[in-house]
């Protein structure tokens, strides 16, 4: 009994940093054998969500969750992309039916439907945003001309600046690049 309050505490511990989830490979990191969280889930103590991860019940909802899940359920190298890392921040009033998670390796060919996949180049710079991996705000930006009108990309631009999301020079690069 002790040893299975341990590993809920450490699968807990691990869901609250990663928006309730928890991947079967960073239990196994910190220590929880795999075949636990199948025992978990089946007591109830865990949800599971897809092959190889799962939500603790208890831990609290955000806005980020959806997110979180898209990049988790992709995996390793995973990152938000185009307008999802716009509606990331509510910029541009964008509301995209789908999460828009690129990668730039063959990924599961089964996933839900609120998850787009894009195959993207090995060379793309990502950053963290509330811990979910991104495509940055600039290269978000400029990525969505064509679909968004230039009017609110211009108007996101300056709300990102506002918000610290942009470097003086991104500013000017997106701003430019917008108006082409």
């Amino acid at each position: 009994m002790a040893t299975e309050m341990k590993y809920r505490d450490v699968i807990r511990e691990i869901a609250l940093d990663h928006y309730g989830y928890v991947a079967t490979r960073d239990a196994a990191e910190a220590g929880v054998p795999a075949v636990e969280l199948p025992k978990l889930a089946a007591r109830g103590g865990l949800k599971n969500i897809a092959y190889g991860l799962y939500r603790v019940p208890d831990v609290p909802p955000t806005r980020y969750d959806q997110f979180a899940e898209a990049l988790l359920r992709v995996g390793e190298g995973a990152y938000l992309h185009g307008e999802s890392v716009l509606a990331l921040f509510g910029l541009a009033d964008v509301n995209p039916r789908q999460i828009k998670v690129a990668v730039c390796r063959r990924a599961r060919s089964k996933l839900p439907a609120f998850i787009e996949l894009t195959q993207v180049a090995d060379d793309a710079c990502t950053t963290l945003y509330e811990g979910l991996e991104s495509q940055t705000v600039a290269d978000a930006l400029l990525e969505c001309r064509g679909g968004i009108e230039p009017e609110r990309l211009l108007v996101a631009a300056k709300q990102a600046r506002v918000q610290g999301l942009l470097t003086t020079a991104e500013w000017q690069r997106v701003t430019k690049g917008v108006r082409r």
